[in-house]
């Protein structure tokens, strides 16, 4: 145990031949300091000196320098301890080996300290002289590896000698004079001349009054035994030795305890046995009891200052010791990856006892090293975190010998000094108590900061660690997770602003502190891609906007009057998680807007709009007072009327220079009552035309049949065509915005319908191209379609689908022109054209250059009663087919650009189509 305590402590031991090549360098003793304690030489070697450093202590001797090894250190006197922070102490018994003893009272010790570092080998010489005069007749000393009996005797002299025969003792003429033979009991006699007992370990020594015994623990000549319930190592020898009057013996006994040591509440309790039975009987009488530590004693009140005690019971002598006094240390460890510590001290006891009816004295003096067992400790970390000054502040306290490695955050693990490179100040502090701190600051702001928030205008910032630890010098890696947290009331909501001008809506968005951390609703829709697509969203990093039609679908109309309509559209911004409404805008304004126009001819047209305060309308359950009479386009928000004013119950009253024509828009019974149930609230709309007798040709109103029918001027107004994609030959259910791209097979049909529709121009326009659009003498007619890789319809490679209003003659597959007949969707047949084509892609050098299409097409709409020319005589049904043809599946590269289209024409595109080989 011993010896093994003196390799660990002591550092390596080495041979001065071990290193050839350093450099030795003699120095002063700067940092050593050395002094008597008792019958102890005591050295201690600051921390400067030898951390970083191997320690080999010789013992010098006159001229000569003895490396001390473990085994030599314990058998001739010598021991060394260290603790953590490299403060080392070397005991020196005054009896060892190489003591310059002057008749047991002077006593000089002779030590050379040899430093190695990688930059060479310091030197340090101790010589201490220590006198020594209380000598008890007998002396015992327990060190941390060895324990050491002296008798006193009277009239010995010379040293120690071997006999080489047989058991006499040396001869009387002229020989030397000293031991001559041991006897050691364990309980069975072993005898050892001392050439064998020092080849043991044990050192052997006659002085001029003392006989001295030193043995190393754990020898095959010692006992264990157990006293007063300590377990002790116990050595008992007869020592056999030369006087000058003849042969004489001495039985000696040495007994140290290895053990009785007891932890409770943070105290340490050390008991000796006060009858120690080896030593003495019961017939004895202490006269002097000292405690003391590291070799010196202590008085009184140096121990009430540290809390010490030191008592006496029936069966001990008891020695008390609070954990972490500060003549221990502490030492970290990490078994398992959790943080333990212990702590060391090293009290001494020292007793003077007599024995009754005798002179003699013992003095019995015990160095006990003690470290406490493991005990789990979790670190301390002090939170110092300012929520105002927005930054992390942390501060961890541990022993000296844990060095932090690496913090993990929300993002990953980072060293110490990744940590610092990413602006996470992380410091080391030494405090003078010997213990370290390591603090850590973050900025709220980091991205490893997590952000939540419980209430509307609170934050509450969350910084998850794991630091990461080792233990020196055996760099035991544990961990230790901390998480911290502050709240503060620093959310700046987004704020929306809104205009207005003569057709749209205009909002900005400015973004509070949390940036676009939130859900835009728009009316009841959440704001999506297409939507903002649609409502032109333009962002840049601090604020987003948006333009919106008054008309759109996501606004609402509130009140219509005869020239205006007021529209509102409302933006809502909530947080997803907690769905609080984090800002709203109710944006009112008033568009223009004509409901009722009144012709030349006597036609009246009138549009309804379902307002707000009818939300349940169905527009296309309004008729005029005739209920026959019914929109002629109607969807979910807008119902428009076409008729004459001899028709639909249209009422006429004359003034003196006008007369008025009135009808009316609501939902009726059969009975021509406007309908007023609950269910379906009530809607009435009033329509008149006012026409001045003197400027306006008076229309008839009767059943005479007209002369003539109102023509449509072909340059007039501002028709709408739109092309869609069907999904079958029915032409029945059509692909919507968000079905593209339409996937299709190669050479799988596409059928294709173009159609002439009513503007989305909301203003006077509208009603004009309504009426228009409701023209049975108008005919759509699809001039020429292509198919182009991208959206843009001028852009190469292209392929023509229809030239010239027929199909294209170099395909295989031609296109197929479809009948459009009426029915419950088709008012007007000529307004509407239908075709279908084979799916293709387009190739370059065998290669296919992207696998979607988009196909446009360019229209004219026509006047049937005039007598145009050209392509207003009919779309073209039966193309004749050219020797040419080629198959189109793969088509190549055509790169005729397209021209602009004319005031006749409407340009139209759809796509992509997308070719799948699934």
């Amino acid at each position: 145990m011993w010896s093994l305590l003196w390799s660990l402590v002591a550092a390596v031991i080495l041979s001065v031949d071990t290193r050839p090549n350093v450099k030795l360098n003699s120095q002063s003793s700067s940092g050593l300091r050395s002094d008597c304690v008792g019958n102890l030489m005591r050295l201690s070697l600051d921390k400067a000196l030898a951390v970083g450093n191997e320690l080999e202590v010789e013992a010098v001797n006159c001229t000569q320098h003895i490396v001390l090894t473990p085994g030599l250190a314990a058998q001739c006197g010598y021991s060394m301890e260290s603790d953590p922070w490299g403060n080392t102490r070397i005991y020196s018994s005054l009896l060892g080996c190489y003591v310059d003893n002057k008749d047991d009272q002077t006593f000089n010790v002779g030590l050379r300290l040899r430093l190695y570092s990688q930059s060479g080998v310091v030197t340090h010489d101790v010589d201490q002289t220590c006198i020594y005069t209380r000598w008890a007749s007998r002396e015992i000393l327990c060190d941390r590896n060895y324990m050491e009996v002296s008798d006193f005797i009277a009239g010995a002299k010379g040293p120690a000698q071997d006999v080489k025969e047989g058991n006499n003792p040396p001869d009387a003429s002229g020989a030397a004079h000293g031991i001559w033979k041991l006897t050691f009991y364990t309980p069975e006699p072993v005898a050892m001349v001392p050439r064998e007992a020092e080849q043991a370990g044990y050192g052997l020594m006659l002085t001029s009054t003392r006989l001295v015994v030193r043995s190393p623990y754990n020898t095959a000549e010692t006992t264990s035994e157990e006293v007063g319930g300590v377990p002790m190592e116990v050595i008992r020898v007869s020592a056999y030795y030369q006087t000058l009057h003849g042969l004489n013996v001495v039985n000696m006994a040495a007994a140290c305890p290895t053990g009785g040591v007891l932890f409770i509440n943070n105290l340490i309790s050390w008991h000796v046995p006060r009858l120690m039975t080896p030593l003495v009987d019961d017939s004895f009488e202490v006269l002097e009891l000292h405690m003391g530590i590291n070799g010196k004693r202590l008085d009184r009140s140096q121990m009430v200052t540290r809390g010490y005690t030191l008592s006496t019971t029936r069966h001990h002598f008891v020695i008390e010791i609070p954990v972490g006094s500060p003549d221990g240390h502490f030492k970290s460890h990490a078994p398992d990856y959790q943080y333990h510590i212990t702590y060391s001290v090293e009290p001494m006891l020292e007793v003077l006892w007599r024995t009754t009816g005798t002179q003699d004295d013992t003095r019995y003096k015990v160095l006990f090293p003690i470290t406490t067992p493991l005990m789990p400790q979790l670190p301390h970390f002090q939170e110092n975190t300012v929520p105002e000054a927005r930054v992390f502040t942390v501060l961890g306290t541990f022993l000296h010998d844990v060095v932090l490695k690496n913090i993990t955050f929300s993002t990953g693990v980072l060293t110490v000094e990744e940590s610092n490179a990413r602006g996470f100040t992380i410091q080391e502090h030494r405090y003078k108590n010997g213990t370290k701190g390591y603090s850590l600051s973050v900025p709220f702001d980091s991205d490893v900061v997590l952000k939540n928030n419980p209430e509307l205008l609170v934050t509450t910032y969350s910084l998850p660690l794991t630091f990461g630890f080792i233990v020196l010098p055996e760099e035991t890696p544990f961990a230790h997770q901390v998480e911290l947290q502050a709240s503060l009331k620093d959310v700046e909501l987004p704020t929306i602003t809104g205009t207005c001008d003569k057709k749209h809506f205009y909002i900005t968005v400015k973004y509070g502190s949390q940036g676009n951390n939130f859900q835009a609703m728009v009316g009841y829709s959440h704001l999506t891609p297409e939507m903002a697509e649609e409502y032109k969203f333009q962002e840049n990093g601090t604020h987003f906007s948006l333009v919106l039609p008054y008309d759109a679908a996501d606004t609402a109309f509130e009140l219509m009057n005869t020239d205006s309509l007021r529209a509102r559209v409302d933006l809502c911004l909530l947080d997803h998680i907690n769905n609080w409404v984090l800002a709203d805008l109710y944006l009112s304004c008033t568009f223009p807007f004509t409901t009722t126009t009144c012709y030349p001819n006597g036609t009246m047209t009138a549009t309804a709009v379902k307002v707000q305060s009818v939300a349940e309308l169905v527009p296309s359950r309004l008729t005029l007072k005739d209920q026959s009479c019914k929109p002629v386009f109607s969807d979910d928000r807008f119902a428009l009327f076409s008729f004459s004013g001899d028709s639909c119950g249209t009422t006429r009253t004359f003034f003196d220079h006008y007369m008025l024509y009135e009808n009316e828009i609501g939902l009726y019974y059969n009975r021509g009552v406007a309908k007023t149930s609950p269910i379906d609230p009530p809607y009435r709309q009033t329509i008149s035309c006012y026409y001045v007798v003197n400027e306006t040709q008076t229309v008839a109103v009767g059943s005479k049949q007209r002369l003539y029918e109102p023509k449509a001027d072909i340059s007039s107004g501002q028709l709408m065509v739109q092309i869609r994609l069907a999904q079958d030959s029915s032409y029945q259910l059509f692909y919507q915005a968000e079905d593209y791209p339409v996937v299709k097979y190669l050479r799988q049909p596409l059928y294709f319908e173009v159609e002439l529709i009513e503007s989305t121009d909301p203003n006077l326009e509208l009603i004009v191209e309504l009426i228009e659009s409701t023209d049975p003498n108008l005919e759509l007619i699809v001039e020429k379609c292509w198919a182009t890789l991208d959206e843009d319809r001028t852009s190469v490679p292209s392929w023509d689908i229809i030239v010239d209003g027929c199909e294209n003659p170099d395909d295989i597959y031609l296109t197929v022109f479809h009948p459009v007949v009426s029915d419950s969707r088709v008012l007007f047949p000529s307004h509407i054209k239908r075709f279908s084509m084979n799916m293709f892609t387009f190739t370059k050098d065998q290669a296919v250059l992207k696998d979607e299409i988009y196909v446009h097409c360019d229209a004219v709409i026509c006047d049937t009663t005039s007598r145009a020319d050209g392509l207003c005589r009919g779309q073209c049904v039966q193309p004749t087919r050219q020797s040419n043809a080629r198959p189109y599946e793969q088509k190549g590269a055509k790169r005729t650009r397209r021209g602009t289209n004319s005031t006749r024409q409407r340009q139209i595109s759809s796509g992509p189509v997308e070719l799948t080989s699934g």
